[in-house]
């Protein structure tokens, strides 16, 4: 079996799962490997992991390539991904137009699913918000940590809370059953990350990792991206 490695944060794992099928029948190529906090998957490819392409936030794809671990001439941004709310299937939305509001939701959860707060893109963001709102150590007890935004979804999907909700990025929402994209967080409260694909330094399979990136930044995947929960510069 040949496969084509790679080290990802979770917020690319669902457009990377549709593109899949195409590129195996292409390169004959499968793909294997990680998604996970961005962190996380940064620190398996300093120590060693095999990869053949890298898929994190612009602004470690960065410091990888100054620290010789990815291409530098083979970045290419893929597109910005906004963290959001999350409840259940089946669950009233829940809405968030300003600070009171993001507060009070919070509040009333009496489960909040979240990645991991210190590694993931989106969980270190949530921390960042529950400081802001001054309620961190209201919610501590209700907050449930994974390592993951997708392995949060899926819990939030079995959880048996009164009122759960959950706060990822909105492609590792989009991508998971049993939960729905609720809304945006507010003014002041978003965050938009740039996500960013590179040819590992010591890849195996270059030519098809370059394949996966043209697909994966594609005006052909424009409706792809959009319906994955990718939002390009151009909006």
């Amino acid at each position: 079996m040949k496969n084509l490695n790679i080290l990802s944060g979770g917020a690319a794992q669902g457009l990377v799962g549709s593109l899949a099928p195409a590129l195996k029948a292409e390169t004959g190529f499968d793909i294997a490997g990680e998604f996970g906090a961005v962190g996380a998957m940064a620190e398996k490819l300093r120590a060693g992991a095999p990869a053949d392409i890298v898929i994190l936030t612009a602004a470690l794809i960065g410091i990888l390539a100054d620290e010789g671990l990815v291409e530098r001439s083979s970045i290419a941004d893929i597109g910005r991904v906004a963290t959001a709310l999350a409840v259940r299937a089946g669950d009233p939305l829940v809405r968030a137009e300003d600070a009171a509001s993001l507060r009070s939701t919070l509040l009333a959860a009496d489960a909040i699913f979240v990645p991991d707060t210190k590694a993931s893109t989106a969980g270190i963001h949530v921390a960042k918000v529950l400081a802001r709102l001054g309620i961190e150590s209201d919610v501590a007890e209700r907050l449930k940590v994974f390592p993951n935004g997708t392995t949060a979804m899926r819990h939030l999907a079995d959880s048996d809370a009164r009122r759960p909700i959950g706060c990822t990025q909105s492609t590792e929402i989009i991508s998971n059953s049993g939960v729905v994209l609720s809304g945006a967080l507010p003014p002041g409260f978003e965050l938009a990350t740039m996500y960013t694909a590179a040819i590992a330094t010591r890849a195996s399979a270059v030519s098809q990792a370059q394949r996966l990136i043209e697909s994966l930044t594609s005006s052909g995947a424009a409706e792809l991206r959009s319906r994955a929960g990718f939002v390009s510069e151009s909006g």
